[in-house]
C-alpha cells in the first residue's frame, strides 16, 4: 500500500452560500489531506458541512476560496471540462439515492464509466463481470433498477464507481437508505475492496457502524473540522 501517496490536499477552504444580504456560511476554513489506501469517514450533526465537503473534494462544486488539490492537480486553475474528465477517470461516487440511470440495466450501469472511458467491450465485460461475481451480483446483470431491492441497488452503485479503479472513492450517506443488516454488508464490502484493492473511500455519514468500520473519523461542526482522530474501533 502506498500511504504516503497524497490523493487530496485541502487548505483554508471556505465555502459560502447566497448572497451579500443573506450568506450562509457552509464550510469555513478546512484543512484535510486524504493518503491512498485511507479508508475514513465524516461524521457530524445535519449541515455541518459533510456533503458540501464531498462535493468541492469530488470536484463536482467549487470552493468560494482555499486550495484543493487532487494528485497534484489545482482544481481552481481548471476549466468545468477539466474537472468532468477527472471525475470520471478518477473519482467514483456512491449516493444516498443511488442515483442508477432507470432505462439501463445493473450492467449497464456498471457499465457505462468503462464506455465513457473507451475501454473495448470486451474488456469492459471481464471487468464488469468478474466485479459482480465478486460483489454478488451474479444472475442480475440483466434487470433493471425497479427490479432490485435497495440494497442490490446499492450493489450496483458502488460497482459502478470501483469498476474503473479510481483513485478515490467519495460515499455519500450510503447506508440510510436500507436495513441495518444490509448496510452491515454494504460495509463489509467496501472494507473487502479497501484492503483487497487499495480503493480509498472517504465516507459521510450519520450512521455509527460506518465510524465502527472506518480507521479515521474526522467530526465536522458548525462547517468546521472538530477533530480528526483514528477510530478507537480500529486501534
Amino acid at each position: 500500500m502506498n500511504a504516503n501517496r497524497e490523493i487530496v490536499s485541502l487548505k483554508n477552504i471556505i465555502k459560502n452560500y447566497g448572497n451579500d444580504k443573506v450568506i450562509t456560511k457552509a464550510l469555513q476554513g478546512i484543512d484535510l489531506k486524504i493518503y491512498q489506501g485511507d479508508f475514513s469517514v465524516m461524521m457530524g450533526p445535519s449541515g455541518c458541512g459533510k456533503s458540501t465537503l464531498l462535493n468541492i473534494i469530488g470536484g463536482l462544486d467549487r470552493a468560494t476560496s482555499g486550495n484543493v488539490m487532487f494528485d497534484g492537480k489545482d482544481f481552481n486553475s481548471l476549466t468545468n471540462k477539466e474537472l468532468s474528465i477527472i471525475r470520471r477517470n478518477q473519482i467514483g461516487f456512491v449516493f444516498q439515492n443511488y442515483n442508477l440511470l432507470p432505462v439501463l440495466t445493473a450492467y449497464e450501469n456498471a457499465e457505462y464509466v468503462l464506455m465513457l472511458q473507451d475501454m473495448s467491450f470486451s474488456q469492459r465485460k471481464e471487468k464488469v463481470m468478474e466485479l459482480f461475481k465478486e460483489m454478488g451480483l451474479e444472475g442480475l446483470e440483466n434487470r433493471l433498477p425497479r427490479e432490485l431491492s435497495g440494497g442490490q441497488q446499492q450493489r450496483v452503485a458502488i460497482a459502478r464507481a470501483v469498476v474503473s479503479d479510481p483513485l478515490l472513492v467519495l460515499a455519500d450517506e450510503i447506508t440510510a437508505n436500507v436495513d441495518s443488516k444490509t448496510a452491515q454488508s454494504l460495509l463489509l464490502l467496501m472494507e473487502k475492496l479497501n484492503k483487497t484493492n487499495n480503493t480509498t473511500f472517504l465516507f459521510s455519514t450519520h450512521d455509527p457502524a460506518v465510524k465502527k468500520i472506518a480507521r479515521k473519523v474526522i467530526l465536522l461542526k458548525d462547517g468546521k473540522i472538530h477533530k480528526e482522530k483514528p477510530s478507537l474501533e480500529n486501534i
